[in-house]
């Protein structure tokens, strides 16, 4: 069986020998020497004794060796599975022994024992230890990386075989392990491919955790278009727009709140975006309007808006290339079937909403060691989403909500991305998020979080004079807090969690 991303390595690095693969704090990493690296590890990795099928986990920041790691790995049939730099002792605990990773590949932080993670690990042989600290019983990575040669791993690997186990939560509770196999490494370059136009010319921005699927499509993107890739380790939008500038940046993809925040800055308008050939949104918008306002700015842009879950590789819809229709998250991909369907199974006639439940060989092979799980969202070969999406008479699919998320007030439901988007239309506004709250008279109550631009002053009645004007009475907002800044996961994406724990 061929294995897919060596032969890509080896290629590019034929192909580009002195292009730059990875660009990391000014510093370029050719296609020659990331593909000398990634083997070099490799072979050290076989050396010290790991095998094909064996699952290491990775926890580090955004660094060139998160992607070594990550290419030696897949070059060796290995199980990658990363971690989120951002977890604590009791979460990695929790999600090492449910997938059993026999190697954890680290670097040092001082809130985060590793010691008490080797101990409380059974399955844990080693931990090797990425730059700046030694410890006697760990491994140095720079060892493995030192003792393997830069000749191409001779590895048969199987489309069937585990490639990764994406961890979606870090909870304590019940660890959910996506598992993916090989060929799904093929799923985005290919939805990639089909959607836009990806070239050797050009040049990719990444702040997303490389912990993440979203974060995973640019290492993908490098290697198989031959893109630059310009690592962030991690998002700071003034220095991320000094990079656009910069590195003449020519695409990227990022979830809605990073866009605005980029939009948000004074500085904004100061720095030369004329570079950028498409920017992807991926998740529905709720402030398109706001991130429209690129077009002023890159007037060569595209702005791109797509969906996908990590269970199913995304993207899976895409607007085409130079639609207008922000709003939407655009059709599937021709080998993607998608189907919306109420509560009872059937499908809702055009314009309703209902469930998003979608087939494919993309979607991923179930939770690991989670039958129960697994069977609640595969369902005779459909993915149960639980995203909530409308389809217009163009094909043209919409995100409404989450069927968790969903309002039922006074009988009446309420999809909190319709209010969201109406408060995000009130020129005061930064950011907003809703959620259903407990009431006694009406069931559940539409509370609303709101972030207002710096040095602007809004009350709670104004607001909701605001949204009488593009809502239903029934959908809004019962209550309104003000907040510094909404709470989000490491993804960028706001936690509403973390909201419901907010007290007024």
């Amino acid at each position: 069986m061929p294995n897919v991303i060596r032969d890509l390595l080896e290629k590019q690095a034929s192909a580009f020998p002195e292009k730059p693969a990875i660009i990391f704090q000014d510093k370029p990493v050719t296609f020659v020497r990331l593909k000398d690296d990634v083997f070099r590890l490799a072979n050290g990795l076989i050396k010290y004794g790991v095998k094909k099928g064996d699952k290491v986990a990775l926890y580090l920041p955004n660094w060139p060796e998160y992607v070594y790691s990550y290419l030696a790995l897949f070059s060796i049939g290995a199980t990658v599975v990363p971690f989120d730099f951002m977890l604590k002792n009791d979460e990695l605990e929790a999600c090492l022994n449910h997938c059993q990773a026999s190697l954890l590949i680290a670097k040092y932080k001082e809130d985060v024992s590793l010691e008490k993670i080797k101990a409380d690990v059974p399955s844990l042989k080693d931990i090797a230890l990425v730059h700046d600290r030694k410890i006697d019983s760990f491994l140095a990575f720079e060892d493995l990386l030192g003792s393997g040669d830069s000749t191409a791993p001779k590895v048969d690997i199987a489309d069937s075989d585990r490639s990764l186990i994406l961890y979606t939560s870090g909870s304590t509770g019940r660890p959910k392990g996506v598992m993916l196999n090989y060929r799904h490494l093929t799923a985005s370059p290919k939805a990639m491919e089909y959607f836009v136009d990806l070239t050797p010319a050009d040049v990719k921005i990444s702040a997303l955790p490389l912990s993440h699927a979203g974060g995973l499509v640019y290492i993908q993107n490098c290697i198989f278009f031959a893109i630059t890739l310009v690592l962030m380790e991690r998002f700071v939008p003034v220095e991320f727009l000094k990079n656009v500038e910069k590195y003449k940046a020519t695409c990227f993809h990022m979830v809605p709140p990073m866009y605005y925040a980029l939009l948000s800055l004074k500085e904004f308008e100061k720095y030369d975006l004329s570079s950028i050939r498409w920017v992807n949104v991926f998740g529905a918008p709720n402030s398109p309007e706001t991130i429209r306002r690129f077009k002023t700015y890159c007037p060569k842009a595209k702005l791109l808006n797509g969906w996908g879950l990590t269970e199913t590789n995304a993207p899976n819809t895409v607007i085409p290339l130079g639609s207008d229709k922000i709003e939407s998250i655009g059709r599937p991909a021709p080998w993607v079937d998608i189907r919306l369907i109420d509560d009872e199974g059937k499908e809702v006639p055009e314009g309703g909403a209902g469930e998003l439940v979608l087939k494919s060989w993309v979607v991923m092979d179930g939770y690991y060691n989670d039958p129960a799980m697994t069977a609640d969202v595969l369902k005779d070969g459909w993915f149960y989403t639980g995203d909530l999406a409308r389809r217009d008479n163009e094909g043209m699919y919409y995100i409404v909500g989450r069927k968790k998320d969903m309002i039922k007030a006074a009988g009446q439901l309420v999809f909190p991305s319709e209010v969201e988007e109406a408060i995000h239309k009130h020129p005061k506004v930064k950011e907003a998020a809703v959620i259903g709250v407990p009431d006694a008279l009406r069931g559940e109550a539409v509370k609303a979080f709101v972030v207002l631009k710096d040095t602007e002053a809004v009350s709670d009645s104004d607001l909701r004079q605001f949204c009488r004007q593009h809502l239903a009475h029934f959908k809004l907002p019962h209550t309104f807090v003000f907040l510094n800044e909404l709470p989000k996961n490491r993804a960028g994406k706001i936690d509403k969690v973390a909201l419901r724990e907010i007290r007024d």
